[in-house]
């Protein structure tokens, strides 16, 4: 259906003839446009046009109010359930210590737990750009230590100084067998 701004109802429909359901949604066929008014008036509705790009018109017969008003609740709740996926970064260098790594490979699996997207980066300062395969190493051993609950969204790529990949959480069922392997 057309958005709430651009239905046009009653007298504003201008066409000849439009095809016209009524309020309990049963098809009445095409008919002249000032019938189809009448009918509605007769009511106590309002006619409304619902789809203005069909060759004839639609046009259904209902309370605009309360139409209306269901469509923003409609569109209300649609926000409402509307998930925001956060993408998260941990940023490391080539050289980290085995704590620390255990140490930010313990914040991915957090935020992939709590259902956003993770970027894990390494950023090289001066000579350790010649040895990038230092860095994907780094890389496969967060990647070991988050086992089963990643899933591999873009692999470890170079972007300038940066060797990044971009990780998101497993489904549901990923989330309910990670506290199992922590005890």
């Amino acid at each position: 259906m057309a958005d709430n701004k651009s239905l046009r109802i009653n007298e504003q429909i201008w066409v000849r003839e439009v095809r016209l359901i009524d309020e309990s949604g049963e098809q009445k066929g095409i008919m002249p446009t000032q019938e189809a008014l009448a009918l509605a008036k007769e009511h106590g509705l309002d006619l409304v046009e619902i789809a203005p790009q069909s060759i004839p018109p639609v046009c259904k017969i209902l309370d605009y109010g309360k139409y209306k008003f269901e469509q923003e609740k409609k569109l209300k709740d649609n926000r409402k359930n509307q998930k925001i996926v956060k993408i998260k970064e941990v940023r490391m260098q080539p050289k980290i210590d085995d704590h620390d790594l255990d140490f930010k490979s313990r914040h991915v699996r957090g935020f992939l737990l709590d259902g956003n997207k993770v970027k894990v980066t390494i950023r090289f300062r001066g000579r350790e750009l010649a040895h990038t395969e230092i860095g994907e190493e780094v890389l496969k051993s967060v990647l070991a230590k988050i086992e089963g609950v990643y899933a591999m969204e873009s692999p470890p790529k170079m972007e300038g100084r940066f060797m990044s990949m971009m990780l998101i959480p497993k489904a549901a069922a990923g989330k309910k067998a990670a506290p199992d392997t922590t005890a």
